[in-house]
């Protein structure tokens, strides 16, 4: 997915295209025929990539979607109607509160695609009312949320899938698994890199870094809901878009963690190490000065996992002259550097050095990553079968990790030391503070999160 995939005229072509899209479902699928292991779905927040995961789940015939959240009215509204339009009926309903989808008994799983900062608050409430849940990365906006996130699923033993769909893609396994095989030799570097906030004003058509004049609000669009757990602050028309959404701090840590998820993902099941994160975090980064986007803007951290194999994590502006020296520039990737040559993949395909590699096929005795036919697909599947799927929570953290604490990093321009197994700073309290975030009040991750709940 492009990140601008999200600007209004996107947004606007996705919309036209599931009004007339010939995989969704038919509504004679959902009549007295329908399948007796239907999954009830629930989607939460109906912004760009929202939209995309709707067409993605609509089409198989064993989801049902029953209801649609989002603050504003236009966007649930008119996905409702779409949708009621295709299974013939008063199927399914619009919410202003994610609150009372929760409380339906009949709904089975949620889609969580809002704002960054709403991520692990859902996710928790779901979990606490029995629903499975497909969440889109990164997990949210501090560390100590997304491993309360992992506690209460545990508790719950509820289903979880990460919207790392790279998994999903059989170039990207097929790398993993050359790596993973030992087929390029013993494993001597990484780099990861992504798109940074320069690639961002073009596409939405505003100047860096966003407006702060204040602005009205637009009709039926509920603002304190929107901002629910972050700070207060004045509504600019700037705020409440993707463009805000991305790259304000009070919401999500910027493309370091929005799409810099991705490609570390990948580093992370190249190397086989879900279970863990680097030790050792360094490098620059720039901060915007002025505006509304105070995320960092661009990066280059270093990274070192315990045995000492190195991770290089840039944004797109670093890596290109880095990365244009051995392969074909893409803005985001994984390259994998062994003693027998390197493996790098992106959304394009897979490159390889020698071109030999690229025709490996794997021994009988050969590890075999799971095979997924998309990642709402595989998630579907577990949901039935209960499960493990192919982007588990643990899996979500630990990657999520990275980011984080290469903000961390730069934020405080001093390397951080990180033990992964007990999850914990070592030796810098102050740093250590800023990976937890307080929750504006009545917004409480200890309190019920049921539709009279959230109290403070």
């Amino acid at each position: 997915m492009n990140r601008r995939a999200t600007t209004r005229r996107n947004f606007l072509k996705m919309s036209a295209a599931l009004g007339a899209a010939p995989w969704i479902v038919p509504s004679s699928v959902f009549g007295a025929k329908a399948p007796s292991n239907r999954v009830n779905v629930a989607h939460l927040g109906m912004g760009g990539r929202a939209n995309s995961l709707v067409g993605m789940f609509v089409r198989h015939d064993d989801v049902q979607i029953l209801a649609i959240c989002d603050c504003f009215a236009h966007r649930r509204e008119e996905m409702r109607d779409k949708l009621n339009a295709k299974y013939g009926g008063d199927v399914v309903k619009a919410y202003a509160d994610f609150r009372e989808v929760l409380s339906r008994d009949d709904v089975d799983a949620v889609v969580i695609a809002t704002p960054d900062h709403w991520h692990v608050p859902l996710a928790i409430a779901a979990a606490r009312t029995g629903k499975d849940m497909y969440v889109e990365k990164p997990l949210g906006v501090c560390m100590s949320w997304a491993e309360r996130l992992r506690s209460e699923l545990q508790a719950a033993k509820r289903v979880f899938q990460y919207g790392t769909q790279q998994r999903s893609n059989t170039a990207f396994r097929t790398a993993c698994e050359l790596v993973r095989n030992g087929y390029i030799g013993e494993i001597q570097r990484v780099e990861a890199w992504c798109p940074d906030m320069s690639t961002q004003f073009d596409g939405f058509n505003v100047k860096p870094y966003g407006s702060t004049e204040p602005a009205e609000l637009p009709e039926g669009f509920d603002y304190d809901m929107w901002l629910g757990p972050a700070p207060e602050k004045p509504y600019t028309v700037d705020r409440c878009t993707p463009l805000g959404a991305y790259h304000i701090y009070d919401y999500a840590l910027g493309f370091i963690a929005g799409w810099g998820a991705h490609p570390l993902d990948i580093a992370q099941w190249g190397l086989g190490r879900d279970h863990t994160s680097p030790v050792y975090y360094t490098g620059t980064g720039k901060i915007p000065a002025g505006g509304l986007c105070d995320s960092i803007e661009s990066w280059d951290v270093h990274c070192e996992y315990e045995d000492g194999l190195p991770i290089r994590f840039m944004g797109s502006r670093v890596a290109e002259p880095i990365v244009s020296t051995y392969r074909k520039w893409g803005d985001h990737g994984t390259t994998f550097f062994g003693s027998d040559g390197w493996v790098s993949v992106d959304r394009s395909g897979m490159i390889t050095n020698p071109p030999a590699l690229a025709d490996v096929q794997l021994k009988a005795d050969d590890l075999r990553l799971k095979v997924s036919e998309g990642q709402e697909r595989d998630f579907i599947d577990c949901v039935k079968s209960r499960e493990e799927t192919i982007s588990p929570i643990e899996s979500a953290v630990r990657s999520d990790a990275i980011s984080h604490l290469s903000d961390l990093a730069i934020r405080v321009d001093r390397p951080i030391r990180w033990d992964p197994r007990h999850e914990r700073v070592v030796d810098d309290p102050g740093a250590a503070q800023r990976l937890h975030r307080p929750l504006r009040q009545p917004w409480n991750l200890d309190k019920p999160m049921v539709t009279d709940g959230w109290e403070g």
